[in-house]
């Protein structure tokens, strides 16, 4: 097991490494993600169940989000205690070139097996996440 936490830090290391020239984090690229493909305003709770954190560390991060640009809240139009984040263009923006530098870290991180190992290791993982 520990074997496995090692890689899996490794890796997340290198993802990490492939966005930070673009100023993200994994953290902020999730969010990123999340907003992207929800299509619509989330309420900062709803991304803090998302994320896995409490509300005041995605608070946090959508501040940092904002900062950049990348993020803007609004108030909830049923609710207006509740406060809801949208990508801005430039979140958008962001967004796609987080998923092309991921993908490229990916592709590079795979080369290092060959097809027959990468699937037993997809179906590995896939049986130890059940």
């Amino acid at each position: 097991m520990f074997s496995l936490l090692g890689t899996a830090g490794a890796v997340e290391a290198r993802l990490d490494a492939a966005v930070r020239p673009l100023g993200l984090s994994l953290a902020k690229a999730g969010v990123l993600r999340f907003l992207a493909e929800a299509k619509q305003p989330l309420l900062l709770h709803e991304l803090a169940e998302h994320e896995g954190c409490v509300r005041s560390n995605i608070t946090q991060l959508v501040d940092r989000l904002e900062k950049d640009g990348l993020v803007r809240r609004r108030s909830d139009a049923t609710d207006h205690r509740s406060v809801r984040a949208v990508l801005t263009p430039a979140g958008r923006q962001a967004y796609a070139k987080a998923v092309r530098a991921l993908a490229q870290e990916q592709r590079a991180i795979l080369s290092a097996l060959d097809e027959e190992d990468a699937a037993r290791l997809r179906s590995a993982l896939q049986a130890l996440a059940r």
